[in-house]
């Protein structure tokens, strides 16, 4: 039987491992009183070991480690309890970034252990935590199996619930974002139902996957609420660490706060003792100050003045962080600091080329081709320029082969932005249009490369979905995914969806999309380079390039979005006039700017097909003056367009119809759209649900939705269309076994993006392209029911008569006279 100097021991031990430290360290208190009564030296000396890697977390590593030395110094300990010393002294070394001695310990440890195989697993996981952040991931990997099979065994099913969440956050070390997440959430429930600090420390790693991931906005929320949990729980290393990843993502989009928020983790981890972390957490801290070059949101470049780290200052650090066995940040933190150094105007032949270890990260390894790159472009060596950039993001096309998502593929425009700026800038100093076009097709397919194997039907994942529909119709305001049980759906709707992968179409060069190009059609790729517009244009016989005013493009976007939604919801009154008035005078203005010089280039074309950077999302191609009477397709990418083109041989000879609530002129749309086909079926009132509606998607050639739409910008895949039983998200995209070829979308927002760090973005339209489809007729903006019923109703006269959409598209705006901003995407002709 147990004494109470062991039962209390046992109560600190399981209240310290719930979070609840102030309350673990009165219990060993406690526990060390009646232990000492006792005369048991080897309880005495566990509880000391216990008490020490608090003190450690809460106070002073190095009091923590005294406390734990001077246990391991009481005379008679049985080799178990010395092993059990040895341990926490290893965990205390861990936390202070100490990874070799910490290594030396817990390897000790182990050994000693061998006859109680539950705690050397204990010390195998906190091992396998040493081993990941030294980088020896096989190593890592071996000590997380034999500890989740060890409990297992043991019918210990949360600490091999623990085991698991940790094998999930190698696979992500490991570049498997999708196995990451899946074996994360699987016991991601299990873990949170234990206490608020387990859960709070899954939160921390996923949201360090989430960030890979590219969804950084969520990830930064998600840190943040950690970084509070924490701090509020008085936990101190966990905190820091937060708030470390924290800054580790602001970093790449805002420096400044970056750098305020790795100062504060900095102090927390120093006022542990926490060597190794802290010296991390300074090197963030240097690198924010060495971001002399910001690319924001859409990939618009600017300089930010401030004065340089000097070379020794950062020379100092760096070989700190090698003295602490962090190589890798050390090699990071030099190449920013010769990047910065480039960009500041030294000389480049005074910076070497840098030569980097085989085991170096893939960070590091981008951040080394993008020195490469600008070196040699300040040497005005543009081949090479060209080549080095090329190489960094071909690193990053193999990388992102390991996950299907549209949302995973999305994290690369973010890593990219260095070296497809370095690229696409000397792509147009050379004033070559096959290289402008290269490289502006290269921008497109970092983010486009994937799509996704068509999935088998997912009972659970339907139904977490329909579960969705119904809280996202009982909680209409925009925060209705933030929290509770949406945000769960939400991530496990999407982590699941992450688990399907595929390949990808290659590009195509300028010469081969020329040929494939018809007597009046052109290709006009609009090029930003971060600081500047232009265009490469092209037709069967010709090619040019036509530099463009940025500066006075950038003005005319400038308010354009509410220009649009206002126009569209006055129509009437003496405003109207003026708003349209307004609003015409910008669209004119941006014809006048991006069209006109163009077309002027193209020559006798009624065709084109126009392919955009991020910084042009949002704008009404078809509104624009310069395009009546021409059809005009937005493609993903020129090569998109090649090989999925518009086929004539196989016109569409089925049509499925969908009316939603609420839609004031639905039925009197889709009924006169339905009159041109021979083959038509209408879903509207209650027979328009999710499930009804991906089930005739699945059997038609073309797909017209009268529905209102959401657009959600932070969790674009939860854009969607509202149905008779909520919403259909775009992930409920995923479960339609056959895409259709041409969907319409005649709904307000569906057709807008989320423009993510450079060039990519991300909306309703792009997942059915990504998902498939050949081409999506949407709209960026609110179009106003009756403009939808007649123009979109007219369209399906020429759709069903084989017309290619965007080209029906034109024709019923010229029949019409209505102008509008539905538009196609993708192959429209």
């Amino acid at each position: 039987m147990p004494t109470d100097a062991e039962t209390l021991y046992q109560r600190g031990v399981d209240l310290a491992n719930m979070g609840r430290h102030d309350d673990a360290r009165a219990a060993l208190t406690s526990a060390a009183e009646a232990a000492e009564k006792l005369g048991d030296t080897d309880l005495r000396a566990r509880i000391a070991g216990t008490t020490g890697y608090l003190i450690a977390q809460h106070s002073s590593a190095a009091e923590g480690e005294r406390v734990c030395l001077e246990a391991l110094a009481l005379p008679g300990l049985s080799d178990e309890s010395i092993a059990i010393l040895h341990g926490q002294l290893g965990s205390i070394d861990m936390d202070r970034g100490r990874h070799e001695s910490a290594e030396r310990w817990l390897s000790k440890a182990i050994d000693g252990l061998a006859g109680s195989p539950v705690r050397a697993a204990h010390m195998r996981m906190n091992r396998s935590i040493v081993e990941m952040s030294r980088g020896r991931l096989e190593e890592a990997e071996s000590d997380v199996l034999e500890a989740e099979r060890i409990y297992r065994e043991a019918g210990l099913v949360l600490d091999a619930d623990q085991a698991a969440h940790n094998r999930g956050y190698l696979r992500m070390l490991a570049g498997d974002l999708v196995s990451a997440l899946k074996i994360m959430q699987s016991v991601r429930g299990s873990l949170g139902d234990t206490s608020e600090t387990s859960a709070a420390i899954g939160e921390l790693d996923r949201a360090e996957v989430l960030r890979e991931a590219g969804l950084t906005t969520e990830a930064e929320r998600s840190l943040e609420k950690v970084a509070q949990v924490f701090g509020r729980l008085g936990i101190t290393q966990d905190r820091a660490e937060a708030e470390y990843q924290l800054a580790r993502s602001l970093l790449s989009h805002a420096p400044s706060r970056a750098a305020r928020v790795s100062a504060a983790a900095r102090r927390r981890f120093r006022s542990l003792g926490a060597d190794g972390w802290a010296a991390r957490a300074a090197a963030l801290g240097l690198r924010a100050r060495l971001a002399v070059q910001t690319i924001d949101r859409s990939g618009v470049a600017a300089q930010r003045p401030g004065r340089l780290p000097s070379a020794s200052e950062v020379e100092d650090l760096a070989t700190t962080l090698e003295s602490l066995g962090h190589r890798n940040d050390a090699i990071v933190l030099r190449l920013t600091h010769l990047l910065a150094r480039l960009r500041t105007g030294v000389d480049p032949r005074s910076i070497r080329a840098p030569r980097l270890p085989r085991t170096a990260s893939l960070e590091a390894a981008l951040l080394a081709d993008e020195v490469r790159a600008e070196r040699a472009s300040r040497l005005d060596r543009e081949v090479e320029a060209r080549r080095y950039a090329a190489r960094a993001i071909e690193r990053l096309e193999g990388a992102e082969r390991s996950g299907g998502s549209l949302e995973l593929t999305a994290s690369s425009s973010l890593q990219g932005n260095g070296p497809l700026s370095v690229g696409l800038a000397s792509a147009v100093r050379s004033g070559r249009p096959e290289i402008m076009f290269e490289w502006s097709e290269r921008a497109r397919h970092v983010t486009q490369a994937i799509l996704p194997v068509r999935p088998p039907h997912d009972p659970e994942l339907a139904a977490e979905l329909a579960e969705l529909r119904v809280l996202r119709a009982e909680q209409s305001d925009g925060e209705w995914l933030g929290e509770g049980r949406p945000a769960r759906l939400r991530d496990s709707i999407r982590e699941r969806q992450w688990s399907r992968v595929g390949g990808g179409p290659e590009r195509v060069g300028l010469d081969e999309v020329r040929g494939v190009l018809g007597p009046h059609e052109a290709v006009i790729s609009f090029v930003f380079d971060g600081r500047g517009l232009s265009s490469v244009v092209a037709t069967a016989s010709s090619r040019a390039i036509v530099a463009l005013d940025w500066e006075g493009v950038r003005a005319a976007l400038r308010g354009l979005r509410a220009d649009l939604d206002m126009s569209a919801s006055m129509v009437a009154g003496a405003l109207a006039g003026v708003v349209r008035g307004a609003l015409d005078g910008r669209l004119a203005r941006l014809s006048h700017l991006l069209l006109a010089p163009t077309l002027a280039a193209a020559g006798d074309v009624d065709r084109v097909v126009i392919t955009t950077p991020g910084v042009l999302a949002g704008i009404p191609w078809m509104m624009l003056p310069a395009s009546a009477g021409r059809a005009i397709t937005l493609a993903p990418s020129a090569s998109f367009w090649a090989r999925r083109r518009f086929a004539p041989a196989d016109p569409p000879s089925s049509a499925g119809f969908v009316v939603g609530p609420r839609v004031a002129r639905g039925d009197e749309e889709t009924d006169a759209a339905a009159r041109a086909w021979s083959r038509a079926r209408t879903l509207r009132g209650r027979a328009a649900d999710a499930a009804s509606v991906t089930d005739l998607a699945a059997g038609v050639d073309v797909l017209h939705v009268a529905a209102h739409g959401h657009h959600a910008v932070d969790n674009p895949m939860f854009s969607g269309l509202e149905l008779a039983d909520g919403t259909l998200f775009g992930y409920d995209i995923d479960l339609i076994p056959r895409i259709p070829d041409t969907v319409v979308l005649s709904a307000c927002e569906v057709g807008r993006s989320s423009v993510r760090w450079g060039e990519e973005a991300i909306g309703m339209t792009r997942i059915w392209l990504h998902a498939g489809t050949r081409c999506v007729i949407a709209a960026p903006v609110v179009v106003a029911d009756d403009i939808a019923c007649e123009l979109l109703g007219a369209m399906h006269e020429g759709l069903a008569a084989g017309v290619p959409p965007a080209v029906a598209l034109a024709e019923a705006s010229a029949r019409t006279g209505l102008i509008a901003p539905f538009q196609a995407h993708g192959a429209g002709f």
